[in-house]
């Protein structure tokens, strides 16, 4: 079970490099997105975060990173419920499970409850070419090791 501090206030983050993403063999690196600095202070606090990243059943052309019933504390910033290919944003916990989402097509975030938003904090800029083939591997050969790690 994940668990993690209370949020701390900041007006301004640090200086902070760009995220690489791994899975199975694609590399990805994705930026941070400033309009979400709370979301993006606790993601930093997470990292490196290895997991399995397995295919949405709601959403669409999307694949997730399920975190069970932590909350974030974050609140909403930067919400979508529409993330474009490459963009990564997360539910912060509430009325579904944690869980950060990456889109590789179209996205209409959504779990067995109904629409949801989440924050997104972070946009892949190079490797964008390998997300439909993530998505395959993800669909037909199922959940894929995944590593997010700042640079």
């Amino acid at each position: 079970m994940w668990s993690l501090p209370p949020p701390t206030p900041s007006a301004i983050l640090p200086a902070m490099g760009d995220l690489r993403i791994l899975v199975g063999d694609l590399h990805f690196t994705a930026r941070w997105e400033s309009q979400a600095p709370r979301t993006i202070e606790r993601i930093r606090d997470m990292l490196p975060l290895r997991n399995k990243l397995i295919h949405c059943r709601w959403s669409g052309e999307g694949c997730w990173i399920p975190f069970g019933d932590i909350d974030l504390g974050t609140g909403w910033e930067n919400h979508t419920s529409h993330p474009a290919p490459g963009e990564l944003i997360v539910y912060p916990g509430g009325f579904s499970e944690c869980e950060i989402l990456l889109a590789y097509g179209g996205v209409a975030f959504s779990s067995k409850l109904g629409q949801l938003a989440g924050n997104h904090f972070a946009t892949i800029v190079d490797g964008r070419e390998q997300l439909p083939e993530m998505g395959r591997r993800v669909l037909w050969q199922g959940a894929q090791d995944i590593t997010i790690e700042g640079q």
